[in-house]
């Protein structure tokens, strides 16, 4: 189906239905920009109209559609990829439950298998719910854990993007004794290379590249932890004499900053809060979560399922709006 000469088909998966995936997806729809694009949702036909419903929408109609071919794409139309994956009778509107953490799997599963098989040019996605998904017997830490998985991925990292600051992560979803006792060399390489590769495609040039310290004052010389000198510093100069640059350790109190005054272009963070509490911090409605190192693109919001204002019609859309342009722009 997709055609790298044709504009790129964009394949949205609806998130768990009891959250405001549903909502923030048809929201994203009135950006004339995304009404423009060729935009597929995968999920639940029935739990979308619903939504629909809710939202007293008429500038735009659903279609629903059972396989990629049957697509019509137009401003005013939006395909709806039904998986047929739950009762309406049985959704739950903010509360947590199995059934909709199994239909927010399934929707992904889908869509990792489209984009593998090229049906698709890239996926975005809207919010999953961690505990729901085990509830169901889908026992991963998140969404890129089942991107990596399903496409047999070992060499992969988080990345955040916002137009005033991007991370990317050595280390996500573990505990941060293990983030610490795990830091390696090898690893710290490999995600200076993807944030290279990765930043090359949304900024049209190579970045300039920072690495954070993991310990205060990125260890002063050995008084606060010896984690720079051991692992940090030998992998920075490794890269640096295979041509990235990049520069490092630097404090991470200070890093951040420098890069928002734009001295660099995205900063490697050593764990998850290191480079989630900023980037949340200045773009929470705008930042961009992106999983680098797939064999296609994936962009996400980078909130959760809000369950607390789930199907109220209070949810905005502004992150996914940025994630489905960003998937355009990338694919």
């Amino acid at each position: 189906m997709a055609d790298n000469k044709k504009i790129p088909v964009i394949g949205v998966t609806m998130g768990d239905p009891s959250g405001i995936g549903p909502e923030i997806i048809l929201k994203s729809f009135y950006d004339t920009e995304i009404s423009n694009s060729r935009i597929v949702v995968i999920g639940d036909f029935n739990i979308m109209k619903s939504a629909y419903d809710m939202l007293m929408i008429s500038s735009f109609r659903l279609t629903r559609i059972k396989q990629m071919q049957d697509c019509t794409f137009g401003n005013t139309i939006l395909n709806i990829l039904d998986l047929d994956l739950m009762e309406t009778s049985l959704l739950k509107t903010g509360k947590m439950n199995a059934v909709s953490g199994a239909a927010a799997f399934e929707s992904l599963r889908i869509a990792i298998e489209l984009a593998k098989n090229k049906d698709i040019d890239a996926i975005a996605t809207a919010p999953l719910n961690k505990e729901a998904i085990h509830l169901a017997g889908h026992h991963y830490a998140g969404h890129t854990e089942i991107l990596a998985e399903l496409t047999n991925t070992d060499d992969y990292a988080m990345l955040l993007y916002d137009k005033k600051l991007s991370v990317i992560h050595v280390s996500t979803h573990i505990s941060l004794l293990e983030a610490v006792s795990g830091l390696k060399r090898e690893r710290i390489e490999k995600v200076i290379q993807l944030a290279e590769y990765s930043m090359k495609r949304l900024i049209g040039r190579s970045p300039a590249i920072a690495v954070a310290g993991l310990n205060p004052h990125a260890g002063e010389n050995g008084l606060f932890g010896d984690e720079e000198i051991r692992e940090i510093i030998p992998a920075i100069k490794n890269m640096k004499a295979k041509g990235f640059n990049v520069e490092g350790p630097v404090p991470p109190d200070t890093v951040f900053l420098k890069a928002v005054n734009g001295m660099y272009d995205i900063v490697v963070a050593m764990y998850h809060d290191q480079g989630h509490i900023p980037l949340k911090l200045l773009g929470f409605n705008t930042g961009v979560n992106i999983t680098v190192g797939l064999p296609f693109i994936r962009t996400s919001v980078d909130h959760g399922t809000a369950f607390e204002i789930a199907w109220s019609g209070r949810a905005g859309e502004e992150s996914m709006v940025q994630a489905i342009k960003l998937a355009v722009k990338m694919a």
